[in-house]
């Protein structure tokens, strides 16, 4: 299942007598060397044949116990330089008839090939443990990364879920990189003895990525996948990640009194839903109100609610909140999910229409949990992006920025588009929009 995907023309004069590909092969067969000599033979009659110059592979946790000799194998079989990827739940990949795949509960291996003409580089791997200090300089993160920040602009960042202090991990990799969009995930789980993430020959543990210069980017799209319902609240009193207050204007109350009077103005569907698929959508300080003083929808990150005290009204939630932070309650449900993932892809489309390749980090509990059907994400890709290959993994957890910031999402799909570096023109952008 394999298929090569030339540059559109229109962008190939930027390097005239070099032309960037992208080739993929998606493989579901359950015995490792056969499932590697498959994707050998799928790139092989795609027409691969010169080393890439990056090699993403993903591969289902089916194969945990082989995972050692993956790299290995794929190595001797298929010539690339940097090889990079992670285990994961499921699997994403591309056909040899150019259509992608959601592969869940299944085995499943997927190789992306990519020529990028321009382009540096650096791959590296961060040990569990042993942070450097957040209130020191970032040039000590950037010393214990081994990567150079200087024009680097996108970051693919695979981290494995036995890997401690992720969000300070990330947090900190902002510090260091603040001008890189970071886009990846968690990856899989299993019970084998080694880790989950892939590089180059190795299987390890702590945290993998590639940083990216030069004349090739990723554009990263965040689709949360909720809704909001309910005014947006002003929390009062919080302690930790307990919210006990909330204000709605001179109104104010427990969040289990304001959610009842939410409640009120549903329809019956949605009470439903908030019975199973109720989130809170969290605002940060540095996310940017409109002149009308109302947060942009994609200005919250969606949180899980972990327990509610039906004696004192309080709710606990997957965040530490503080006092005066903005929040709002979110239904997650499979209509919402594809309208929000639509327009935001959309919005991405308008922008840069015709990407190299698409990559996406999506939530376990997406795929045909949230969609009943399969290929629910890749699907809504296609409709906008009729070419365009597709390739990544179901993730434990998704990494992305929202408002200007690298979060550790759930939920989610965690987008990155391979574009040219050069911004769209000014007349090209969307209303409201910015370029990233």
């Amino acid at each position: 299942m394999a298929r090569m995907f030339p540059l559109p023309h229109s962008l190939l004069r930027r390097w005239p007598g070099q032309q960037a590909h992208c080739f993929t092969a998606l493989s579901n067969q359950p015995a490792l060397e056969a499932a590697v000599a498959d994707l050998k033979q799928q790139l092989r009659a795609a027409g691969q044949r010169g080393p890439a110059d990056l090699a993403l592979v993903f591969c289902s946790t089916a194969y945990a116990t082989d995972l050692q000799r993956l790299l290995p194998l794929l190595r001797d079989a298929i010539p690339s330089r940097n090889w990079i990827g992670c285990a994961g739940g499921g699997v994403v990949g591309t056909d040899s008839g150019g259509q992608p795949h959601e592969l869940e509960h299944q085995p499943g291996i997927s190789v992306s090939l990519f020529e990028l003409p321009g382009s540096e580089l650096q791959l590296f791997h961060l040990e569990a443990g042993g942070l450097p200090d957040l209130d020191g300089p970032s040039q000590q993160w950037v010393d214990w990364v081994g990567a150079q920040p200087e024009d680097a602009h996108s970051m693919l960042l695979f981290i494995d879920p036995g890997c401690p202090a992720i969000n300070d991990l990330i947090s900190g990799l902002d510090y260091a990189y603040p001008q890189a969009a970071k886009v990846g995930g968690i990856a899989g789980q299993h019970n084998a003895s080694h880790g989950s993430l892939l590089l180059n020959d190795r299987v390890v543990e702590g945290a993998v990525g590639c940083l990216i210069s030069g004349a090739w980017r990723i554009e990263p799209v965040v689709a949360q996948g909720c809704r909001p319902i309910g005014p947006v609240f002003e929390v009062e009193k919080a302690e930790r990640n307990v919210v006990q207050r909330l204000s709605d204007g001179h109104n104010q109350g427990t969040p289990v009194a304001c959610l009842q009077a939410i409640l009120e103005g549903l329809n019956p569907q949605e009470r439903e839903l908030v019975r199973h698929s109720l989130f809170l959508g969290v605002a940060k300080s540095s996310f940017q109100l409109s002149s009308s003083d109302t947060p942009d929808d994609s200005a919250f990150l969606v949180r899980n609610l972990i327990g509610v005290d039906p004696r004192t009204g309080s709710v606990a939630v997957g965040e530490r909140l503080r006092v005066g932070q903005r929040v709002q309650f979110q239904l997650r449900d499979a209509n919402a999910s594809r309208q929000e993932q639509r327009q935001l892809l959309s919005l991405q489309r308008r922008r840069q229409p015709e990407p190299l390749a698409a990559l996406l980090f999506a939530c376990l509990g997406r795929g045909e949990g949230l969609y009943g059907q399969p290929d629910g994400d890749v699907n809504a890709c296609r409709e906008l992006f009729a070419q365009v290959p597709v390739a990544g993994a179901f993730c434990n957890g998704e990494i992305g920025p929202v408002a200007g910031a690298t979060h550790l999402h759930g939920y989610t799909a965690s987008w990155g588009f391979l574009v040219p570096n050069t911004p769209p023109a000014v007349s090209d952008m969307p209303s409201g929009a910015t370029a990233s």
